[in-house]
């Protein structure tokens, strides 16, 4: 019998096979500063592209004013208990109704956390006579929270209109044998390529299958669409979309999320949801900042308008250069390229080191090897110098990096020199 401990310390796993060398620079890398487009990376200052603060709203004055004033006033603890049985305010309810106005639906629930939110919800939607169809590269936590659902699931291959209908098909066909139905979950935006869900074109498909929607908007709520409420805003199928979800974690610059939708079903989610159930109340603090955000951006459309402008100009400007940024339509700006894990680790060095350019990278295994993606989040705090001086970058590095004067044996052991 082997010991439980002996396969996590062996070879740390698929994503953390190379913590030893990379821990403090490649992986948990420390940011230290204010948060914003400029921040200090082991002693040198960087243009970080790695922030999902896309309206720039994490250290804007009105919004620092707002959570420092709320903390004095409820303190951390404020209120205490889960909110079915003592946690539960006004404040709470009022963000609540801001919220379902602002995205369309009839009633919303604030969640603690995204992550663990959309999990426990999906686990609460469906028994194991439903049907589960989703997109291929649905995040993380939908991934997750399906693994928690005990019947069928079927996957359809990424914003593939064709093969969603055919899942649609088989899934349509197991619903009618077990008495069940079926729930397509899909995202607004994608987080890693930056496209849009197909959502009108699945909405068009209630017209021939009977099946219910929801969405991962993460990406896509605050900014997205004429007013920010979202990439069904922006496509025009709100109606269409039967439970809408995001998190205050991007956009917002804050913590929490929600999941919007039917009153009746979210009554029912209410008291079904086992993540909210048994867990401590969404702090005042949190919410009450929340209330401030939201009206911020209900009142300041300048920052959408800024944060459209950085896209333009640095996704344009990719392009001009040759880059490869796929089918984004959103600011999430992924850059594609061709090298191994050894070329890719010494890109990044030369970026941060030299360049004093920070942004996310993608490698082997968690994209097939020879593959590199660079992603980079544009934001409407970013200068047009931030984003020239990485237009430059870019194209000095990738020069280097055909030329192939990356090349080494391994990846460089930044841990220790990171401490």
């Amino acid at each position: 019998m082997a010991d439980v401990f002996e396969k996590l310390v062996k070879d740390g796993g698929p994503i953390g096979q190379h913590m030893d060398r990379a821990h403090g620079y490649f992986a948990f890398p420390k940011l230290e500063g204010e948060l914003g487009s400029r921040m200090m990376f082991r002693g040198k200052e960087m243009i970080v592209w790695s922030l999902n603060n896309y309206l720039g709203l994490v250290n804007h004055p009105e919004v620092r004013k707002a959570d420092i004033e709320a903390a004095a006033c409820y303190g951390m603890g404020n209120p205490m208990g889960a909110r079915m049985m003592s946690g539960n305010t006004s404040k709470h309810d009022e963000l609540e109704k801001v919220i379902s106005e602002f995205v369309g639906r009839e009633d919303t629930m604030l969640l603690n956390f995204g992550y663990q939110g959309i999990m426990s919800c999906i686990d609460a939607l469906v028994n194991r006579r439903d049907v589960i169809v989703y997109d291929a590269e649905a995040h993380a936590c939908i991934v997750d929270g399906v693994r928690l659902h005990m019947g069928q699931r079927f996957i359809y291959k990424h914003n593939n209109i064709q093969d969603c209908e055919k899942q649609l098909q088989r899934a349509t066909e197991l619903a009618a044998k077990n008495g069940g139905g079926i729930l397509l979950i899909t995202e607004g935006v994608f987080g890693m390529d930056g496209e849009q869900g197909i959502l009108k074109e699945i909405v068009a498909l209630k017209e021939k299958y009977e099946f219910r929607i929801l969405i991962d908007d993460a990406h896509g709520f605050g900014y997205m669409g004429p007013t920010g409420a979202g990439a069904d805003s922006a496509q025009g199928v709100t109606a269409g979309i039967d439970l809408y979800f995001s998190t205050f974690v991007k956009s917002m610059g804050s913590i929490g999320a929600f999941i919007s939708g039917p009153r009746a079903v979210l009554k029912y989610l209410r008291y079904n949801t086992r993540s909210q159930i048994f867990a401590k109340s969404l702090p005042l603090l949190i919410v009450d900042g929340m209330l401030k955000r939201m009206q911020m951006v209900k009142a300041m459309p300048e920052l959408r308008e800024k944060l459209w402008q950085n896209v333009d100009r640095l996704q344009t400007g990719l392009k001009e250069r040759g880059f490869d940024v796929g089918d984004t339509n959103s600011p999430v700006t992924p850059i594609y390229m061709k090298g191994d894990v050894p070329e890719a680790t010494a890109m990044v060095m030369d970026l941060r080191e030299n360049y004093h350019i920070f942004c996310s990278i993608v490698i082997y295994p968690v994209i097939p090897k020879g593959n590199i993606i660079f992603r980079l989040i544009p934001t409407a705090v970013h200068s047009f110098e931030d984003i020239d001086r990485t237009l430059q970058a870019f194209a000095e590095t990738k020069k280097k990096l055909d030329a192939g004067e990356y090349k080494a044996e391994a990846i460089p052991d930044m841990a220790d020199a990171a401490r």
